[in-house]
């Protein structure tokens, strides 16, 4: 077994300086069950995340001022509707605005909001929020593997993702599939020609990523993988990405998505930090943005070998809030180990053409050996003058 280290930073922007909070994570796999004649496992992947003060710039009772989500959330929810006019009233009343001050550690694990308090009075729903609300030692869902036991490319390939084999928010068949793994393991023997496909709950979506160099970590060889431009294209650029823009013609520019369909309506968009690969007008919009390849890109680094996310008067703004840098390192001891794995396997793999290149060796000197045997001697008598 291999020791992994998840490490989980998340990045809020606070206008000028950006606060930096470090967590450990932990996601084991539990309630592991095999199914049907060991071809698929069952299990879920349950996240515990704890705060690392020496690897944060910060703490989490630091305040940060950004977007006050709820409120943005409950104006979108009551947009057009009968309501709409209350709960305008009802946060100028309260002085309650679309820009807010929090403790990070609020933001992150939940706190009872104020608005949604005096929403909860009139309609029934959670008074609570937080980015990671109750996601705490929590799962994300109940997952079916293949094993790779009939096919090793299928090892870790997702089969069903709570009891459903394809996903039913965007409007198109293939935005709706559920392609490849959960992004922890890969199956072994891999190309540099394939695509490696990651199915993301928080994305809810999948994503592929295809190779773009040699890389080494701790001294093991790999390929390092990354997510094209593609993935993310506005339908203009990739028409295959149309059955993201829910509803129907709603399509942001390259590099966004729009995963409120997914998140019980609330406004929330996703997209690279610092709208890396997005279109430049968002980068334009919020003051502090310069996205660059080196720190922004999303990499997968993989061992080949082993078993190793508008109306034209008033323009829409997307607002950072935070992002996030999940980061997975193996251990020094474990490095070890898999580098004389993979070792071993070259070996293996090269002993043919030792032997193949000794037999060569050896017939040659064979070879030269007969014809001396056959060819006659000859004495070659010089003679000088002097």
């Amino acid at each position: 077994y291999c020791l992994i280290f998840f490490f989980f930073k998340i990045y809020f922007w606070h206008f000028i300086h950006i606060c930096v909070s470090s967590f450990r994570e932990y996601r084991p796999k539990e309630e592991v069950k095999f199914l049907d004649n060991g071809t698929r496992v069952e299990a879920v992947n349950p996240k515990t995340y704890v705060f690392e003060p020496n690897m944060s710039r910060g703490s989490e009772d630091d305040i940060v001022r950004t977007v006050n989500i709820p409120a943005v959330t409950v104006m979108e929810k009551a947009k057009g509707r009968w309501f709409e006019g209350f709960v305008s009233a009802l946060m100028k009343s309260n002085n309650i605005g679309v820009f807010g001050t929090f403790r990070v550690g609020d933001l992150l694990w939940g706190y009872e909001d104020p608005l949604l308090k005096l929403i909860q009075k009139f309609i029934t729903m959670d008074d609570h929020f937080g980015l990671f609300y109750k996601k705490n030692g929590t799962d994300d869902g109940d997952y079916i593997f293949f094993t790779g036991k009939q096919n090793y490319q299928d090892f870790a390939r997702i089969d069903e993702w709570n009891g459903q084999s394809t996903l039913n928010w965007w409007s198109t068949e293939g935005c709706n599939r559920i392609n490849g793994t959960d992004g922890a393991s890969f199956h072994p023997v891999i190309t540099k020609t394939e695509k490696l496909y990651i199915f993301s709950p928080d994305l809810c979506r999948s994503i592929y990523a295809q190779y773009e160099s040699d890389v080494s970590v701790r001294g093991v060889p790999g390929f390092r993988f990354v997510p094209p431009s593609e993935v993310f294209a506005n339908l203009t650029i990739n028409p295959d990405n149309a059955g993201f823009c829910v509803p129907a013609g709603n399509c942001l520019g390259s590099g966004l998505l729009n995963v409120s369909v997914c998140k019980e309506g609330v406004p929330i968009i996703m997209s690279s930090p610092h709208f890396y690969q997005a279109d430049d007008r968002f980068v334009q919009d919020v003051f502090g943005m310069n996205p660059n390849k080196e720190e922004h890109e999303t990499v997968i680094d993989v061992n080949p070998v082993s078993l190793y996310k508008p109306d034209e008067k008033i323009r829409m703004l997307v607002f950072p809030v935070m992002y996030l840098n999940e980061s997975v390192l193996i251990d020094e001891e474990s490095a070890k180990k898999l580098y004389a794995v993979v070792t071993e396997a070259n070996v293996i793999v090269n002993i043919p053409f030792i032997v193949i290149s000794v037999g060569i060796l050896l017939g040659v000197i064979f070879i030269v050996f007969m014809c001396r045997q056959q060819t006659p001697a000859v004495r070659l008598t010089h003679h000088f003058l002097h």
